[in-house]
């Protein structure tokens, strides 16, 4: 920020009570046009943090689109204190052709974080990215979902080592929090590292709006923002229980032992019991059946949408619950839960 108040980036600034809608150039294709990235600075007439909401770093992910446009673009922002930066569209090539990784090398932006210039295409575009758009953030909320044949419960992913990114994960008020460093070249990890507290938000499949999770991510939003004093009419939300999972003994993910053709039992955000079926896989003549057992009693985050697999593909992602946590979720997920008596 300038000292006038203004958020600056290179070719422009947005000064206080403004707004801006840009398309910012980070590449070019291989005709020479110009590749750009969408970008809504909304610059609040009252003094107060700097944060920035990114999606689609894998161009197959569009839950977040939707989260951060909304923000955007229909929020009422009049009291707003401080800055938004909102980055709907990260990797723009992917998002056209509508895959995971950039069209170029097959590259993942997502492993290219905080970029360099004159380095590989996908670390030039990261550093366009992150020194204008991410490094002059106090903080940030990176929205993904699982990849394409899978789905995940909202969750957020966010290093609770660290004292800010813990107060940041709290506050987005998710059920499940996922303690974990951001792996390097991640825009989590590597904005963390540069003093920009970041959390990733996992919510849904590829390839599509899925409307309830998307709600649920903006109230997460709300919540953040009013943790950091951005909307002050709004409260920092609790979610009714939280399980935090530290340790690789609490997490696991469930794999294949057989190739064939699966029928998974049981949703994302179900609650298992050890020894329960989670999914059979079958041949095509369904004469020999392997049941896929739960180790221990936990929490499926994620779960396979396409239901074919070789031995050694991921099934689901499992979480340990400890004893009141369960004992909350089974309440809530019991049928009777909310009805007449």
């Amino acid at each position: 920020m300038s000292d006038d108040g203004s958020f600056t980036y290179n070719g422009g600034a947005v000064a206080p009570g403004e707004t801006q809608n840009l398309r910012y150039g980070i590449s070019e294709t291989y005709l020479g046009d110009p590749v750009r990235i969408p970008v809504t600075i909304i610059n609040g007439e009252r003094d107060g943090p700097t944060a920035f909401l990114s999606a689609a770093a894998h161009g197959d992910e569009l839950n977040g689109i939707e989260v951060v446009r909304e923000v955007a673009h229909e929020w009422d922002l009049d009291d707003l204190a401080g800055t938004l930066v909102c980055l709907p569209v990260l990797n723009v090539p992917g998002f056209l052709a509508q895959q995971r990784y950039l069209p170029v090398y097959d590259r993942d932006l997502n492993r290219s974080f905080p970029g360099r210039a004159g380095s590989t295409s996908s670390k030039r575009m990261a550093h366009q990215i992150f020194t204008n758009f991410v490094e002059p953030c106090d903080f940030g909320i990176d929205f993904h979902t699982s990849t394409r044949g899978r789905t995940n419960m909202l969750h957020v992913r966010a290093d609770m080592a660290d004292e800010e990114v813990h107060r940041l994960g709290m506050a987005f008020g998710s059920n499940v929090v996922i303690d974990s460093e951001g792996p390097s070249g991640t825009l989590r990890g590597e904005a963390t590292a540069a003093g920009v507290p970041t959390i990733t938000v996992e919510m849904g499949e590829a390839h599509r709006f899925q409307r309830d999770l998307i709600d649920a991510a903006l109230a997460g939003v709300e919540s953040a923002f009013a943790e950091y004093g951005l909307l002050e009419k709004s409260s920092v939300r609790w979610p009714g229980w939280r399980t935090i999972i530290a340790g690789s003994d609490e997490k696991t993910w469930i794999r294949a032992d057989a190739g064939g053709i699966v029928d998974m039992h049981h949703d994302s955000g179900a609650l298992v019991r050890e020894g329960d079926r989670i999914a059979t896989i079958t041949n095509p003549f369904k004469d020999d059946n392997e049941p896929v057992m739960a180790p221990f009693t936990g929490l499926l985050v994620g779960v396979l949408e396409n239901p074919v697999v070789y031995p050694g593909n991921p099934l689901c992602h499992l979480v340990e619950l400890d004893e009141p946590t369960r004992r909350v979720v089974e309440a809530e997920q019991s049928p009777t839960n909310g009805d007449e008596t």
